[in-house]
């Protein structure tokens, strides 16, 4: 095998090499088809098998109640910032958002344009270095839905609880940490993923929500936007991303040889506590966010200088430690330990952390 690098991108990321390998030997003749799953029509048989299969894997490894509809869609999650108020905010017009970052802020000014949005909280006046506690969301009773992103990539914050709404129904983008610990679904009415992190290439966008939620949208709502119609057509109105949802079902079954969501959980915190343990007890190295609030999945740090990070970015590179410069906004560093990133990657960052400070 070709040498492989330790990608700490924050998305596209690493994804299972043994689900790599296993693409990599199916990707000509899928089992004995005589064709790649990426010639296939997605309305036949052997598809079918794939998209039923995969939608069960993923229900499984979630846990997701049989009231909820899962959907393979396109669009990223940036789609999903316009798709939700067009749906949901049918009801009264009205919804919270907690802004902690981002991708939370950018979702809010898109529903602005379809509805009322009050902020219920936000983080911006420490630079989102901290996620809000429950006493700070300041709630509308009335809301048609409270949205938050679980996990902020950019700032390296995650919300170590699930927000108490009342009747009122949760809607998450979980895109930078779906599948890395366990969920009740049942506490949410919408759920929603990128899939380039944790769960496949890019290319596929995964929503979990509560059938009753369907049929509520605005009349204005592009019909390709429209949750009723992708849940009456199983998300196949129009071709969807079939290889990304190929490529999804291999990874789920990784996952489950790994002891599934629980066991990812574990390995995951452990880590996340190895990296953040190396950078606070280093003299050059330190981590903005507050500990209560700090990400499992996307570790920011940043030396004494800008200099100094952009030579660490650049040595890291050079012995194998890809994508450690921090996101464009921010500036410092950044390691993205998602799922796929194994346990020896983490422990030779570490290494290599402690090595450049003796050289500084």
């Amino acid at each position: 095998m070709e040498h492989r690098v330790f990608n700490f991108a924050a998305g596209p990321s690493m994804l299972p090499l043994s689900a790599l390998e296993r693409a990599g030997r199916e990707i000509v003749n899928y089992q004995g088809s005589g064709m790649s799953v990426m010639e296939m029509s997605h309305r036949s048989k052997a598809f079918d098998t794939i998209f039923q299969s995969t939608k069960e894997k993923l229900r499984r490894a979630l846990n997701v109640p049989e009231d909820y509809e899962i959907l393979f869609l396109q669009g990223g999650a940036s789609t999903q910032f316009s798709a939700i108020p067009l749906n949901l905010l049918g009801e009264n017009g009205r919804a919270d958002y907690a802004l902690t970052g981002n991708f939370s802020t950018v979702a809010c000014k898109e529903a602005a344009k379809y509805g009322t949005v009050r902020v219920a909280a936000s983080s911006a006046d420490k630079n989102h270095t901290y996620i809000p506690p429950q006493s700070a969301l300041e709630l509308d009773p009335a809301a048609s839905y409270f949205y938050y992103c679980a996990n902020n990539t950019i700032y390296g914050t995650e919300w170590q609880y699930v927000p108490e709404t009342g009747p009122v129904p949760l809607v998450c983008d979980m895109s930078s940490d779906i599948l890395s610990r366990p969920v009740d679904v049942s506490r949410y009415g919408l759920i929603f993923a990128g899939a380039q992190k944790n769960m496949a290439p890019a290319g596929l966008t995964v929503v979990i929500l509560k059938k009753t939620l369907a049929g509520r949208h605005l009349p204005i709502t592009p019909l390709m936007l429209t949750y009723e119609t992708l849940i009456a057509k199983d998300s196949m109105y129009n071709t969807p991303p079939c290889w990304c949802i190929y490529m999804l079902g291999l990874v789920l079954d990784w996952l489950e040889e790994q002891g599934g969501v629980a066991g990812m959980e574990a390995v995951k915190r452990k880590k996340a506590l190895i990296l953040y343990d190396t950078i606070e007890n280093s003299r050059l190295f330190s981590c903005p966010v507050e500990p209560s609030s700090r990400s499992d999945m996307n570790v920011v740090f940043r030396s004494e200088s800008e200099e100094l990070d952009k030579k660490f970015a650049a040595a890291a590179t050079e012995a194998g430690f890809t994508n450690l410069k921090g996101h464009r906004s921010v500036g410092g560093l950044r390691a993205s330990i998602y799922n796929a990133m194994p346990m020896e990657g983490v422990e030779r960052l570490c290494d290599f952390l402690r090595q450049f400070e003796k050289g500084v």
